[in-house]
Parts: structure tokens; C-alpha cells; sequence
């Protein structure tokens, strides 16, 4: 990955590069969050993990992160475990169970899209929530030490990230400063997604992120083909509220 100072609003002509243009995957298979509205007196999935209790499956991680969305997105949000007795229990230890790849954008916190608490997930945002060696470093941690068995993916919609690296492609132009590292990490969506609109190349992004998550080695390749890790990728509607989490990815 280039590493040159770059800016999104600054930009110079730049060499255009030959690459190959490959069909990209439909929008409109991927499974919407579930419908219902769940409450603290008909959820059990609401109550407080332990730190020092069993890993949380994939299965039961992706409810609670399904149900909290629900409660987000219709007003009905619990803020669970954000009291001064959670903070103290979790002073010397934590075991979140889930991990959130998400992008910097103000307005997509996954504390808040999935309506969790102190201790519940373990998140790392990066513009365009693309991967470097220390995002992967960071994810490696709650895997391996903190045995956390779901990953998600998260990119979200109108990605200011995505749509400056659709930009920069049509344009053959470069960003003045670092900014042009996180263009070029989404660029092979932008070539995949030729023609289409950015929503497009989100969806296309988040998809080559969870095949370069699952072929990561050592540690998210062997915790995912031993079955201790689902990785998936999900998209934010910025408008509803609501995360969608996307087919299963090849």
C-alpha cells in the first residue's frame, strides 16, 4: 500500500493504470436485520455477559447484535451495561463478543448501530474500514487473547471514503497526502463495480475485506477454518437505522 501525503480535495493527474473489469455481485441479496421488537422483558439475549464466562458463539453473537440493531433503529434502544458497577467489573478484564470492523464515520458507531454496552464489542475503524497490518494486528488480539468468534465487516451507506476512491478512479487523479493510501485500498472494488453506482462499490468493498480477513495468516485463517471464527460483512442504511448483514461470501 502507497503511503504518500494526499488529500481528498487536492488532487493532480496521475498515470492511468490498466486493470481488469470483472462483474460484481447483485445489491439486493443481502438478509435484512429481523422485524421484531425486542424488550428487556421478553429478551434474554438483553442480559449481561460475564467477562469470565464461556465464548459467546457466532450464532447467539449475531442475535444480539441483529436485536440491538432493532432496538436502534425503532427508538427503543436499552443502553445496557453503561452503569458504574459494569465499569468496575470490567477494570481488570474484558471479553467482548463480537468483533466490529467499521469506518471512521461519525455517524456509524457500533456502540450505538447495535445498541451494546462497556465490554460488549471490540471495535477498530479505519476510513472505508479497509485493513492495514495494524488493523489486522488489532483484530488478531480479540481472536486470539480475548477469543471473541464473530467478526463483522461494517460499511454503511454514502461512504465518503468510497465515493472520493470512485472519484479518484474515474478522474486519474491522486490525493496530496495519506489519504491516498485508504483510495487505493478501495480501489479493486471501484474496477469491480465499473459503471455502477458507489453503493455498489461499498457493498463490493466490504466483501474483498472479508476474504482478505478470512485468508489472513496466521491467526484469522486457522481460528476461521477450525470453526472459532465467522467473519461476515454487514451494511449500515444510514436513513433507517437498520444493518443489513450480507450472503456469505466465497
Amino acid at each position: 500500500m502507497h503511503h504518500a501525503d494526499h488529500r481528498f480535495s487536492q488532487v493532480r493527474p496521475r498515470r492511468a493504470a490498466a486493470v481488469a473489469f470483472v462483474a460484481v455481485l447483485g445489491l439486493s441479496v443481502f438478509t435484512a436485520c429481523a422485524s421484531h421488537h425486542p424488550t428487556a422483558a421478553t429478551s434474554a439475549l438483553t442480559t449481561e455477559h460475564d467477562p469470565g464466562a464461556a465464548p459467546v458463539g457466532p450464532a447467539l453473537a449475531m442475535t444480539r447484535l441483529v436485536e440491538g440493531n432493532t432496538r436502534f433503529a425503532t427508538g427503543t434502544m436499552l443502553h445496557p451495561r453503561q452503569t458504574a458497577e459494569r465499569r468496575t467489573e470490567l477494570a481488570s478484564t474484558q471479553a467482548p463478543f463480537a468483533v466490529i470492523l467499521g469506518c471512521s464515520d461519525s455517524r456509524t458507531s457500533p456502540e450505538l448501530v447495535f445498541d451494546q454496552g462497556l465490554g460488549d464489542l471490540f471495535v477498530v475503524r479505519v476510513a472505508g474500514n479497509v485493513i492495514d497490518d495494524h488493523a489486522i494486528g488489532s483484530i488478531e488480539y480479540a481472536v486470539e487473547h480475548l477469543h471473541s468468534e464473530l467478526l463483522v465487516v461494517l460499511g454503511h451507506e454514502r461512504c465518503g471514503a468510497v465515493k472520493a476512491a470512485c472519484q479518484a478512479y474515474v478522474t486519474g487523479s491522486e490525493s496530496d497526502d495519506h489519504i491516498q493510501s485508504l483510495l487505493e485500498a478501495i480501489e479493486p472494488a471501484v474496477a469491480e463495480t465499473t459503471g455502477q453506482d458507489a453503493e455498489a462499490t461499498c457493498l463490493a468493498n466490504i466483501r474483498n475485506v472479508v476474504r482478505a480477513l478470512r485468508s489472513s495468516e496466521p491467526v484469522l485463517q486457522h481460528a476461521a477454518g477450525a470453526g472459532h471464527l465467522k467473519v461476515v460483512g454487514a451494511y449500515y442504511d444510514l436513513d433507517t437505522g437498520l444493518v443489513a448483514f450480507l450472503p456469505d461470501v466465497e
